[in-house]
């Protein structure tokens, strides 16, 4: 199985890359959906979830209220730390399953939005960035999420820099242009990503 390493800052469209890399074939792993999966209602990590943290971080209609958990968890070190001890092995258990039940010569795309800081590069054959200047990201977070400058560019500081992620990075994605330069770009990756697969 061929590891790709996918990331890039918020707001740089790594999802959109992500989407395409999936349309051309490769297994796409997004640890940010997962650990969304696995909180779900209905599911013992919610169950566990709530033991840990009380019925108020539930949404009335059952499902998980996200934004009041957040305010609880990344307030709280230790906190923090009960939920990922919840999360992340639900997680990693998903992660198995997706690479147990994909073939042996899939190309495998980890979508990592914090690759860069948690040092993760050498887990992968080959790291995919998606890069996007402050500006253009800034832009984007405001057109496409209604965002408020300050809150982007808060977001942007508290993630790795743009040096540092693209120090990490074997192949870079440029996105600043129209969706078609991006479409583009994304055939000539996957070309190279297929033909390094194959060298193995």
């Amino acid at each position: 199985m061929f590891k790709i390493g996918l990331t890039g800052g918020i707001g740089s469209g790594k999802s959109e890359v992500s989407k395409r890399l999936a349309t051309k074939g490769a297994v796409v792993i997004d640890a940010d959906k997962l650990a969304r999966e696995v909180v779900a209602p209905g599911t013992p990590g919610l169950a566990r979830v709530v033991a840990a943290f009380g019925d108020g971080v539930l949404r009335p209609d059952g499902s998980l209220n996200r934004e009041k958990l957040g305010g609880i968890v990344f307030a709280d070190p230790d906190r923090l730390a009960t939920l990922n001890a919840i999360v992340h092995p639900l997680v990693g258990e998903r992660v198995a399953e997706l690479q147990g039940g994909a073939a042996d010569d899939a190309i495998t795309v980890y979508d990592v939005p914090l690759l860069a800081e948690n040092k993760l590069a050498p887990m992968y054959d080959v790291v995919v960035v998606v890069d996007a200047s402050d500006e253009v990201r800034i832009r984007r977070l405001a057109e496409h999420r209604g965002m408020p400058e300050k809150d982007a560019r808060s977001r942007i500081a508290a993630q790795a820099s743009r040096e540092d992620r693209l120090a990490v990075a074997d192949i870079v994605i440029g996105n600043e242009g129209p969706l078609e330069e991006l479409d583009a770009r994304v055939g000539e990756v996957w070309a190279e990503l297929t033909k390094r697969a194959a060298r193995g």
